[in-house]
């Protein structure tokens, strides 16, 4: 019961982060960090001794990833002028797949330092609190702009 009021208190704070976030940038970039750092530490249940170590490869992990994604983000608003040639549209294409494999490649890379820190269920439980994270932050943005829309 105290997990969940926990798990509770995590979602209702990250929420109230993130419609914040649109009025001050970099807080509340800050302020969605800590709540996605507090709802992984909770949901994978990191020891104190496990957090000294994940914290550090994980935010080399997800900085890299970061760069990665930010890259595909910029090819693929750079691929949607479709006034440009047909042979700059296929490279953009090809560099963003190269960019999506260097992805994947960094995820298996990390696969073993993370399972040096934590192990193998604390790990999908990673994978799938990020996509949650996620998923949450989308649809909170996404009713952000809803109210955004009707004003």
């Amino acid at each position: 019961m105290k997990r969940i009021t926990i798990l509770i208190t995590i979602f209702l704070v990250a929420f109230s982060f993130v419609s914040k976030a649109q009025d001050e940038y970099p807080r509340g970039k800050e302020k969605i960090r800590a709540a996605k750092v507090g709802l992984i530490t909770n949901r994978l249940s990191l020891s104190e001794e496990q957090a000294k170590t994940f914290w550090i490869v994980y935010e080399d992990f997800d900085k890299r990833r970061s760069e990665i994604r930010k890259n595909i983000r910029q090819m693929t608003a750079e691929s949607r002028n479709l006034t440009t040639s047909d042979d700059k549209l296929l490279a953009d294409i090809k560099e963003i797949l190269s960019l999506k494999q260097k992805e994947v490649d960094l995820e298996k890379e990390y696969l073993p330092k993370f399972l040096k820190t934590i192990n193998v269920r604390q790990l999908a439980e990673l994978f799938k609190t990020e996509q949650l994270f996620n998923q949450m932050l989308v649809k909170k943005l996404d009713r952000g702009t809803e109210k955004i829309g009707r004003e």
